[in-house]
């Protein structure tokens, strides 16, 4: 199994859900029995995928349907609309479909809590 580079902190004390920027947004243990959570107040989702939390945004770049109407497997999320997948790693769309690649978020997770950074891009 291929991991992502994973850009979580579990933990971490150095990270403070009132921390410019960082936005706590849901459970962890609500995430892990949903897989796909809407982030309410921004068009997002977060996203359990094979042990790593993922944000992205919520629209297809491809053609905008709406992302949490899809479903996750093998590390891709796909798109409820065509047969287009997602890239959870790097956002990078199925090979041969003319769309830029999904915008992915910044993650942390702090004891049970998942913390995006709404404003940042992930340096996946």
């Amino acid at each position: 199994m291929i991991m992502c580079e994973r850009p979580i902190s579990v933990d971490d004390e150095a990270v403070h859900p009132d921390e410019a920027g960082w936005i706590p947004v849901c459970d962890l243990g609500r995430l892990k029995a949903e897989t796909i959570l809407r982030v309410a107040g921004l068009d997002m989702l977060v996203i359990w995928n094979e042990g790593d939390v993922v944000a992205c945004e919520r629209a297809c770049p491809h053609e905008q349907a709406d992302l949490s109407l899809g479903h996750v497997a093998a590390g891709r999320l796909f798109c409820p609309r065509h047969a287009a997948s997602f890239d959870l790693c790097d956002g990078a769309i199925t090979s041969g479909w003319p769309s830029p690649p999904l915008r992915l978020y910044p993650v942390r997770v702090t004891g049970e809590q998942v913390l995006i950074d709404a404003g940042g891009r992930s340096g996946r």
